[in-house]
């Protein structure tokens, strides 16, 4: 089943399983915005960081096969090929895996700065140590 808005889809439980699973792949700086107020095309953002192309393909895997077994298949996929910045969009939620770089660059976390954040009890959550050249 592809995703589509459904009644029995609760996007804050979507969006915090998302995150989960990112931090199981050991993601960092994960976070999940609350975009209900501000936007029409999705409920929840989750932003991560992988620590590299490899990582954030990871990342994208593990997403989308443990909700594929769930029954839940992304709507769009983006960026994958390249892993530097991997977009999966399930409608009520869409996660963002980035590479530092592009993380830092696009900053989407600052462009939707109004945006409450959920309350992630993630090992990932915390933000992530400032490297040398950031």
């Amino acid at each position: 089943m592809s995703a589509e808005r459904r009644a029995d889809v609760d996007s804050e439980a979507l969006a915090r399983r998302i995150a989960a699973i990112a931090d199981g792949k050991k993601a960092v700086d994960i976070m999940a915005l609350d975009m209900r107020r501000l936007v029409a095309y999705t409920d929840f953002l989750v932003i991560c960081t992988a620590g590299n192309e490899r990582q954030a393909k990871a990342v994208h895997d593990d997403v989308y096969a443990q909700l594929k077994a769930d029954g839940l298949l992304p709507d769009h996929v983006e960026g994958v090929r390249e892993a530097s910045w991997v977009l999966i969009d399930y409608l009520d939620c869409v996660l963002h895996v980035f590479v530092p770089a592009e993380r830092d660059y696009y900053r989407l976390e600052n462009l939707w700065g109004e945006a409450p954040r959920l309350d992630l009890d993630l090992a990932g959550a915390a933000p992530r140590a400032a490297s040398g050249g950031a």
